[in-house]
């Protein structure tokens, strides 16, 4: 019997683009085939923002449309809420945002659930951080039951702490009486396709990759130039401040190119588009991960219906086992239409 899995990508704030994309796909998908998005789904995976979204998916009560809901101007306003310590720069001597608001979102819509919801529904779930004091990525997932007592908030949390946004977060696991320091799975996995293909392999040892089926949902792709020769007189404040180094270390497009070519034709779509104009896109949302303005946010839920207007149909049809069609990459932005792979 054949799996599909959902593998979500980091972003912070862009996450509003993925949800809103989804909304539509779960909507496609009661619309003709009378199943929803957890019916198809058996294996979550997120990254940081993509984190979040798995597992309210795997492990919440909640609804898509309460899902999408979460990536509000309200909301995000409480999350990346400024740190106002008196002798801290933003991001330079401390993080850049308080913890107590992303937190206190996440407890509030997540509740007491925890990864072993997932398990007793049969479905799968994995979150990519990485413990700093290990020097390691640490993936939390529902295949190892020392994981299984964990609470999807504080997972959710672990995963999305960005180096320079947010502090690093503990989390104590299973037996083990000390906390294991962790960030944001961005710094080594942003796009966490190959990790649930991995999981699911190792899961389901009969299941072949040609029963594999794979949707893979960015959060939009910066475009914004980094100066090049400026950069050979750069240090590490330089490198922070002007060339974005995280989002360099963040950087998807070797994971979405190994995973599409590892997996059977016809069952992967990777949905992403360049944050730039280009047809069907006229307002372009920012690319930074953390404009929280409203303004933003519409365009980034604007950017999600313009991926569905490409994907929608295709993946709708992925989902529910009849598509026919050849594996699908990012949106070509002279075109915006998806490229075919294979």
């Amino acid at each position: 019997m054949g799996k599909v899995i959902l593998s979500l990508d980091g972003g912070g704030i862009r996450g509003a683009a993925t949800t809103q994309f989804l909304y539509h796909v779960n909507t496609g998908l009661q619309e003709r085939h009378d199943k929803s998005l957890r019916d198809c789904v058996d294996f979550y995976a997120g990254t940081s923002t993509g984190a979040i979204i798995a597992l309210a998916l795997a492990t919440t009560q909640l609804s898509v449309d309460d899902i999408n809901q979460l990536y509000n101007a309200q909301n995000a306003t409480q999350i990346f809420a400024e740190n106002e310590g008196l002798f801290e720069l933003d991001g330079i001597n401390a993080p850049k945002y308080e913890a107590s608001g992303k937190r206190r979102i996440l407890q509030q819509k997540f509740g007491d659930a925890s990864l072993a919801e997932a398990a007793a529904r049969d479905r799968h779930v994995l979150a990519v951080t990485y413990n700093i004091e290990a020097r390691k990525p640490c993936v939390i997932k529902t295949t190892d039951p020392q994981h299984l007592g964990l609470k999807s908030c504080d997972v959710a949390d672990a995963s999305s702490a960005a180096p320079t946004y947010f502090p690093t977060r503990g989390l104590a696991m299973g037996d083990e009486g000390f906390d294991n320091w962790l960030i944001d799975g961005g710094v080594t996995a942003n796009n966490p396709t190959l990790c649930a293909m991995a999981e699911a392999r190792r899961l389901w040892p009969q299941t072949s990759m040609d029963e594999m089926r794979i949707l893979s949902v960015g959060t939009g792709y910066r475009t914004r130039k980094i100066n090049g020769p400026a950069s050979c007189n750069w240090g590490a404040l330089g490198w922070m401040t002007q060339g974005n180094i995280i989002d360099i270390l963040s950087d998807e497009r070797v994971v979405a190119y190994q995973a599409i070519t590892m997996a059977t034709t016809g069952n992967y779509i990777r949905v992403n588009a360049e944050m730039r104009r280009q047809p069907g896109l006229a307002s372009p949302p920012d690319d930074a991960m953390d404009d929280v303005s409203a303004s933003n946010i519409l365009r980034l839920k604007k950017m999600g219906d313009f991926w569905f207007e490409q994907y929608g149909s295709a993946v709708v049809d992925l989902l529910a086992g009849t598509y026919e069609g050849t594996s699908l990459d990012r949106i070509d932005p002279i075109t915006g239409k998806p490229k075919p792979f294979g």
